[in-house]
């Protein structure tokens, strides 16, 4: 269990659960075209070094402060900027 925190709220985050799901889910918006076939738009910037990892290497191209929030495993607690 990972505890997710933005400017608006603290979130807990299983293992298995999907993060973009649980952002969107507790108020957040966040933007994303996964669902139409486009990789990257749901980038969100974290505000210290992120604790993820990926099973497959993003399509997207990420900087090293931002994660794809739909394909990333939270491997600790998490700071982001949104």
């Amino acid at each position: 269990m990972a505890v997710i925190i933005t400017s608006q709220t603290r979130i807990e985050v299983a293992d298995t659960d999907n993060l973009l799901e649980m952002l969107l889910n507790s108020g957040h918006d966040i933007n994303y075209q996964c669902r139409e076939g486009y990789c990257g738009g749901c980038r969100v910037k974290t505000a210290q070094a992120a604790n993820v990892s990926y099973n497959e290497p993003p399509l997207a191209m990420i900087a090293d402060n931002e994660i794809l929030p739909c394909c990333c495993q939270v491997n600790g607690d998490l700071k982001l900027a949104c």
